[in-house]
């Protein structure tokens, strides 16, 4: 086998998006010079090749415009998160109460999860840090009796709404 036919089902448009994709962090990480563009058109050639054995593309369910209300709430809240950081770090009289809360969500382990949970880490105060053995999610947070599950809740239903929501388990 060769070429494209060595991945099966692989579309045009999906090779292209990946290929610019990956193009374009090159030109973010090397520069735009010419010789930084003829090493990273083959880096990026080898890349595709790589990537679309490892991971081939699968069928999404991905809203633009979900996606796009997603950036700006993950904008907003990143801003927040900071804040709110910073602002217990300087202020003495706000308590801290770290550890853990659990939350269930419909998530299988795999790259969509894993996307949520960076996501999850822009909340004030949080950290997802593993699974418990039920499946949920474990977040740290520094304070345990703020509603975290309830503002992962609202998180999870941007991230359905921008990703498509996920199968239970």
């Amino acid at each position: 086998m060769n070429g494209i036919a060595a991945f099966g089902s692989v579309t045009l448009p999906a090779l292209l998006v990946r290929a610019a994709s990956l193009f374009g962090l090159w030109l973010i990480i090397a520069g735009a010079q010419p010789a930084e563009v003829v090493v990273g058109t083959l880096a990026t050639a080898a890349a595709v090749f790589v990537s679309l054995r490892l991971s081939p593309p699968a069928h999404s369910r991905i809203s633009p415009a979900g996606t796009a209300k997603l950036l700006c709430h993950l904008l907003y809240r990143s801003f927040g998160a900071g804040f709110d950081v910073a602002w217990r770090a300087i202020d003495p009289r706000l308590p801290l109460r770290p550890g853990f809360v659990s939350f269930k969500s419909s998530f299988r382990p795999g790259p969509k999860c894993d996307a949520f949970c960076t996501i999850a880490s822009l909340l004030p105060g949080t950290l997802p840090a593993g699974f418990d053995r039920d499946g949920s999610v474990l977040v740290h947070c520094l304070d345990v009796q703020q509603p975290v599950v309830d503002e992962l809740s609202i998180e999870k239903a941007a991230f359905d709404r921008a990703f498509g929501a996920e199968d239970s388990k």
